[in-house]
């Protein structure tokens, strides 16, 4: 990035128009350098969906496994990321984990292919689709150095987490609450802005319009995870179709989960 700067410093500084086409650049680079564990992840479900040999000894679920390993290490030993995010990305792993093997149980979705590291019929790598998320705000979060303006008390974030997370499995067996916490979660934030810093200058943004957006380019990802076969809901047993758009409400709530989590690592800092 710093030699980037070097050379296209020069040429944005010319006129405004530069400045902003640079700064624009900017964010797209920090945007897609920020995915990398998630891009490298939905790169491998694709590309061994479409190459991967049927008759090898190792199953491609547990190739994504071992691959997902190697990758979140690979990060860690060049320090792209830190320990204390790779923690709280961790717990992210295992409360997704943990959800995974009860909707599969109930029939939420299903993993067709075989594999030996599964746990209850799930493999391990789903575990890892949802660390992507919380490495990619992590991410995001350091390099945009990530300001908050009228942030709600930190509790109160950590309650709205909960109670999302735990309706995933509650709603099964009594009433679906995600109406409210949709409701809860607009009263919260509907005050708080972001300040990030794409080049030089701060720029803001409401913080709710990010989680949209956020949970938009997951669900985005999903379809392409599904078309590639790597998991199937019963709308698609015979034959694949988009996800249903009603799949963006559980992927806020599962984004907002994540983005809680990562507070734990990166304290939201007020803006000057």
């Amino acid at each position: 990035m710093a030699a980037l700067d070097a050379w296209a410093r020069p040429w944005a500084e010319r006129s405004r128009l530069n400045g902003w086409t640079y700064e624009f650049l900017l964010f797209g680079l920090k945007q897609a350098w920020a995915c990398l564990f998630g891009g490298l992840i939905l790169v491998l479900i694709v590309g061994t969906h479409l190459w991967w040999p049927k008759d090898t000894v190792l199953a491609r679920y547990d190739f994504l496994v071992l691959a997902s390993v190697a990758i979140q290490a690979g990060l860690l030993a060049l320090k792209l990321e830190r320990w204390d995010e790779a923690a709280v990305i961790g717990v992210f792993h295992v409360v997704g984990t943990v959800m995974e093997v009860f909707k599969t149980a109930h029939g939420s979705w299903i993993y067709p292919e075989a594999g030996l590291l599964k746990i209850a019929g799930v493999p391990l790598f789903s575990g890892f689709m949802y660390a992507c998320v919380g490495s990619y705000i992590a991410r995001v979060w350091r390099l945009m150095d990530f300001r908050f303006t009228g942030y709600p008390p930190v509790w109160t974030t950590w309650t709205l987490a909960v109670l999302a997370y735990l309706n995933f499995f509650t709603h099964h067996y009594g009433p679906d609450i995600r109406i409210g916490l949709f409701a809860a979660s607009a009263v919260l934030f509907r005050r708080t802005w972001v300040v990030f810093t794409p080049d030089r200058t701060p720029r803001r943004m409401p913080l709710l319009v990010g989680f949209v957006l956020v949970a938009l380019f997951i669900w985005l990802a999903e379809n392409l995870g599904t078309l590639a076969g790597a998991w199937a809901y019963p709308s698609q047993r015979h034959g694949w179709s988009m996800v249903p758009i009603g799949k963006l409400g559980a992927w806020y709530l599962l984004m907002l989960l994540s983005y809680v989590l990562v507070t734990a690592a990166h304290r939201p800092r007020r803006a000057p």
